[in-house]
């Protein structure tokens, strides 16, 4: 029996239709699309590790609950651009140094921080040089900026143009999302059915 999440309503994170995957995995999975562009084929193996869950403190401490929803996801995403990418989210870890996303390319390996986050090293290590170098950032909104999308919107409202945390690109991360999960279930890759175009890169000097 494993402890669950902390929250004031920790049950619901191991309900049907949620989970870590559709939890997390909409941070990384945006990110992934930014860097990459959209993904094509998927496929993926989950499972329930532990059955029931205690929760730990709280209101409810000492209640055991059930847990309905894979805790334990480890996906396979084929891009459209060629790349492959490997991608785990999982509650049933106790602790991790794995980096949050890690890029291998023709010129070397990068590193990149959470992208749950608005800060943190971007770290490069290139194909002939041994030591990892921390790359200078030069884009602004280092700090927490959750408002930036809407922001982003309104100016591309505004101006004229796409807004990059488009419904195209929401509605695609989740598709991924629901074909990772379905391709475990049926044993199968499954072909991605929608698409979203690879978001612009923000302007180095912001918005304005």
């Amino acid at each position: 029996m494993r402890l669950c999440l902390v929250t004031d309503q920790p049950h619901a994170y191991y309900k049907k239709g949620t989970g870590p995957l559709l939890d997390m995995a909409p941070y990384y999975l945006s990110a992934l699309v930014s860097f990459l562009g959209p993904i094509s084929r998927v496929s993926g193996s989950a499972r329930i590790s532990f059955p029931q869950r205690i929760i730990p403190s709280g209101p409810r401490k000492g209640e055991v609950i059930q847990v309905e929803t894979p805790t334990h996801v480890v996906g396979v995403l084929d891009f459209e651009c060629g790349a492959v990418c490997q991608l785990t989210t999982s509650s049933d870890v106790w602790a991790s140094k794995l980096p949050h996303i890690e890029l291998y390319g023709s010129e070397g390996t990068l590193i990149i921080p959470d992208p749950n986050q608005f800060s943190g090293p971007i770290e490069f290590a290139g194909r002939t040089e041994g030591d990892w170098q921390t790359m200078p950032l030069t884009y602004p909104y280092g700090t927490n900026s959750r408002g930036l999308g809407v922001l982003d919107m309104a100016h591309a409202i505004r101006t004229g143009r796409p807004h990059r945390a488009s419904g195209d690109l929401a509605f695609h991360v989740v598709d991924v999302m629901q074909s990772i999960l379905e391709a475990s279930e049926e044993s199968r890759y499954i072909q991605v059915a929608s698409t979203a175009p690879r978001p612009e890169r923000m302007p180095e000097a912001g918005l304005g």
